[in-house]
């Protein structure tokens, strides 16, 4: 490798940190894996890229997806943090909407709001649902709680104010206030983080942001400072859970944004390999050692959604990938329930003490155990940096599972992967079929340390005619983080009648908003010639709660467009569209991109024969086979490639391990991705 040019890109899972390095001078690709440092993920990071033998003058950007965020909210290491907000309204996070996410568990709990009572704050203030002041703020009330906030060492402070959305001077004049009492403390409004009705969903989105705040910066900062010693001296950037990024900057402004960041990068990193194999249609799966996220794809764009929450009941309004997460990964533990069935998950063993194969004190059956002892996965992983213990494998199945049912060692660790793989077609299920999607429409790209292991079986389930495993399956996410562009979501709401309103008025709300959306960009160096707008209008039927969103012209020549996509999106989601029914318009949202520099992967010329990577036979278990099948073992490094053969077989490489089942054939293109195929 030449010493300049390196493009690095990291995504720090449950389990491990994926290190992706991209030469933009040879085309050239590393990648490397290190444990995961939960408590310091800075530390985990630094020894990827160390790893790689990397120093920081020869990198020349470096982009990240985090679980800080998510894992502040999910271990309530948050700061002190206090809400203020308008007289009578102190309980709206206690409130909610009344819900639970399993209505009929009566002991199933929401969990406790992120602030708690005590440190919700009232102002005397009113703004009236048109955006009237009934009631201006008092400075004298303000100083008075800067006085009480200040004694109690509170260092995040969330404003959210009854119909600020419509008009922010409250909240101006409070925010201004409470930052000059105090200077130190992080203090977020809800005009600036989301201004949208609905005060339940404004004010949880406003409450994530400003406890995020100071942790997140503490970590931005704290990683500065690490790479400047490495010697890198440009952009930490960072993905975000709207599939875009966002330099160091910007980020502890938008915090909340970063709540689901790592797992942003996997579904990026699916819809471009799913256009590199050809497909507008794809289904992500990024089954890692903890957990399995999902995404969908349909006509090239990925789903975006504003409902989504960490913790059920604190929903966090940011457009974000819609990405199901379910506990299902390589680390998940088997486990028996009260009336003898099998389970599977959530509990994983995660890093420490890892599988029972780890050998580091793990005694719970995962789904490493058992695809360890089925012969899928080889004794040694990441290219022989790692060794598995088969005999404590065996050990735990039994044990656990093996004997409390009646199974010998193979049927046991089957059933454990029948059941993972019965939760992952639930799941599968909810992102295709709920949505009104046919899944033998899709392709799946099944990625992460996992996903390749259970990627044909998955597929055979669903009836998705294809599946398509990348070049670096484990470290994918990682090279997602490569592929995003700088991106900021602008939205407001906006009542009127698509009848009624005029094209005109609605350019003038959308040119305001681009400005804002332009500002935004330039404050991250984005020049005038990568920005990229696109408008979305909010739209439902009279008398409808929930809405769609469509694309709209720029500049509007007619909303006729507009209204006729939102009958045909309204007919595909809910199977009916009524053309006679009226329509009202709800939002508006800017997406604003700043395209950057993206790595252009060097094709690869075919070499050898298929022969010169068979690397062993060994048994390996199929159950569509009767048991116990000997198996070529090819080494994927040395497959040559645009060759083309059929299963049974185990394909393995430094980061995963490809399992092919009998009645698959195989293929693999120019860009070494793998495609399965039913025959």
């Amino acid at each position: 490798m030449t010493k300049t040019g390196y493009h690095v890109a990291v995504d720090v899972g449950g389990t491990f940190t994926d290190v992706f390095v991209y030469d933009e001078n040879t085309g050239e690709m590393l990648v490397t894996k290190t444990s995961s440092t939960p408590s310091n993920p800075e530390k985990g990071i630094l020894n990827g890229i160390l790893k790689a033998e990397l120093t920081g003058d020869k990198i020349k950007m470096f982009s990240h997806g985090t679980t800080v965020g998510t894992n502040a909210l999910i271990e309530r290491k948050l700061p002190k943090a206090a809400l203020v907000t308008t007289k009578g309204f102190r309980d709206v996070p206690e409130i909610r909407r009344g819900t639970k996410l399993d209505l009929w568990d009566a002991y199933n709990d929401v969990a406790e709001p992120y602030i708690k009572r005590r440190d919700r704050f009232e102002l005397d203030e009113r703004v009236g649902f048109d955006g009237t002041m009934l009631k201006e703020v008092s400075e004298d009330e303000i100083r008075e709680l800067a006085r009480i906030l200040k004694r109690r060492e509170v260092e995040a402070i969330a404003i959210c104010f009854m119909n600020a959305y419509v008009n922010a001077e409250n909240e101006r004049i409070t925010k201004e206030i409470l930052q000059e009492e105090l200077p130190e403390a992080y203090i977020c409004t809800s005009s600036d983080t989301l201004p949208e009705i609905f005060e339940h969903e404004r004010m949880s989105t406003t409450i994530v942001n400003a406890v995020l705040g100071p942790t997140v910066s503490k970590y931005i900062n704290t990683l500065e400072g690490n790479m400047k010693e490495l010697g890198y001296d440009g952009d930490i950037i960072v993905l975000h859970s709207g599939g875009g990024v966002m330099t160091s900057q910007t980020v502890p402004k938008y915090a909340a944004r970063l709540a689901s960041s790592g797992i942003a990068a996997g579904a990026i990193a699916s819809k471009h390999i799913a256009n590199l194999c050809g497909f507008k249609n794809a289904i992500g799966l990024d089954m890692g050692g903890t957990s399995t996220d999902i995404s969908l794809m349909y006509d090239n764009e990925l789903r975006i959604t504003k409902d989504w929450y960490i913790e059920y009941g604190y929903p966090i309004g940011f457009p974000s990938i819609e990405i199901l997460t379910i506990g299902a990964g390589g680390g998940s533990i088997s486990w028996i329930d009260d009336g003898g069935s099998l389970r599977n998950g959530p509990q994983s063993a995660g890093a420490d003490p890892g599988p029972a194969c780890y050998g580091q004190g793990g005694a719970e059956p995962t789904n490493t155990d058992a695809n360890l002892v089925l012969g899928r996965l080889n004794t040694k992983l990441i290219d022989g940096q790692m060794e598995l213990d088969k005999d404590l494998s065996v050990k735990a199945i039994e044990e656990r599972v093996g004997k409390p049912l009646g199974y010998d060692i193979h049927g046991a660790a089957n059933a454990m992967i029948q059941v993972a793989n019965a939760n992952m077609c639930d799941a599968l299920n909810l992102i295709s079929v709920r949505r009104g999607y046919d899944p033998r429409d899709f392709a799946l790209v099944a990625f992460g340390g996992a996903g390749a292991l259970h990627g044909a079986d998955l597929a055979r389930e669903m009836e998705i005619p294809t599946v398509i495993v990348p070049a670096h399956p484990g470290v994918a996410a990682a090279m997602g983080c490569l592929l995003v562009d700088v991106r900021h979501d602008i939205s407001k709401t906006y009542f009127a009648n698509a009848a009624e309103v005029t094209k005109e008025e609605l350019e003038a709300e959308f040119i305001e908003m681009e400005k804002e959306a332009t500002e935004l960009l330039a404050e991250e160096g984005i020049e005038e010639k990568r920005m990229h707008l696109i408008r979305y209008i909010d739209m439902r039927y009279v008398g409808q709660w929930r809405t769609l969103s469509v694309t709209i012209d720029r500049p509007i020549m007619s909303l006729d467009e507009a209204i006729e996509r939102f009958h045909l999106e309204h007919e595909r989601e809910y199977a009916f569209a009524d053309r006679e029914k009226g329509i009202e318009i709800y939002g508006m949202r800017v997406e604003a991109i700043g395209a950057v520099n993206k790595p252009v992967f060097a094709k690869e010329e075919p070499k050898g024969n298929l022969e010169d990577a068979v690397k062993e036979t060994r048994d390996v278990y199929f159950e569509e086979a009767g048991g116990m099948v000997e198996s070529r073992i090819y080494d994927r490094t040395k497959i040559p490639v645009l060759s083309e053969f059929s299963g049974p077989a185990v394909i393995e490489q430094l980061d995963s391990t490809i399992v092919v089942p009998p009645d698959y054939s195989v293929k693999i293109d120019e860009y070494r991705n793998i495609i399965m195929s039913r025959k």
